[in-house]
């Protein structure tokens, strides 16, 4: 079971800290009702939460959280002791101090800055901090302290910085227009097309042409030098008798 709520733990805290940016020490604002809790199940706040967030962790309370556990008498005077050990904040509320649950909400308005966990048992006071996006929760449940998941409110305003982020529709235009003035456009008919880039003439094309002047006549074809065409004489030899006279009769 401990390991499972470490396990809880990290993963919400992983959460808070890439898309809240809380860093450690973390720094948990604890009410009068949250020490009284701890006085109960007898739960060592000091040593036992930073183990549970695995990190460092600056415990401290406010002004009016200390004079509010006074005002209520013996009943809490354990958990004004409690209180009484951890670092006390300054808030607005110096000359004029408010209710506990008044003043830790004073502590976490605008966007939360200082990154505040806000550790408490008031129900109330709870569901306030749950619509501010950005606080982590803390209780006691069970003599066990628990960081409560994010609230719909911390997923929403996630949701929302993340749709931002992305290019709105009627831009989509504007951006291929300044692709294409660049030369960088993509031919979204077909898919693995090159991307087509203004190139200049081609340099073998701006060679200068050579005229072209009257074409020489095609020397004649002769034989091989050396080489005489032979006739055949045919040669009258002396003795040779002459062909008779073929004669007809009368």
């Amino acid at each position: 079971m401990k390991i499972r709520r470490q396990k809880h733990a990290k993963k919400t805290l992983s959460f808070y800290k890439h898309n809240f940016g809380l860093r450690q020490p973390f720094q948990v604002l604890l009410d009068g009702t949250f020490c009284q809790a701890a006085l109960r199940g007898q739960i060592q706040i000091k040593e036992q939460l930073p183990k549970y967030l695995l990190g460092e962790v600056t415990l401290c309370t406010t002004g009016c959280v200390l004079k509010e556990l006074q005002s209520l008498g013996k009943e809490l005077y354990g958990a004004k002791l409690i209180a009484q050990r951890f670092q006390a904040r300054h808030c607005a509320h110096f000359k004029s101090p408010v209710g506990g649950s008044a003043c830790l909400l004073s502590m976490i308005a605008e966007g939360n800055p200082h990154h505040y966990f806000i550790a408490t048992q008031d129900q109330e006071l709870a569901e306030k901090v749950k619509k501010k996006p950005g606080v982590p929760l803390l209780f006691i449940i069970q003599n066990t302290m628990v960081l409560d998941k994010p609230s719909p409110k911390s997923l929403a305003f996630v949701q929302s910085v993340q749709a931002n982020q992305l290019v709105p529709v009627h831009q989509h235009k504007s951006i291929e227009i300044l692709k294409e003035q660049q030369g960088i456009a993509k031919d979204s008919g077909r898919r693995g097309h090159k991307r087509k880039r203004i190139s200049g003439p081609n340099p073998l094309s701006c060679l200068k042409k050579k005229k072209k002047g009257p074409t020489p006549p095609k020397p004649a074809a002769t034989s091989p030098a050396g080489k005489k065409k032979r006739t055949r004489k045919r040669s009258k030899s002396k003795g040779s008798p002459m062909p008779a006279q073929l004669t007809t009769p009368p």
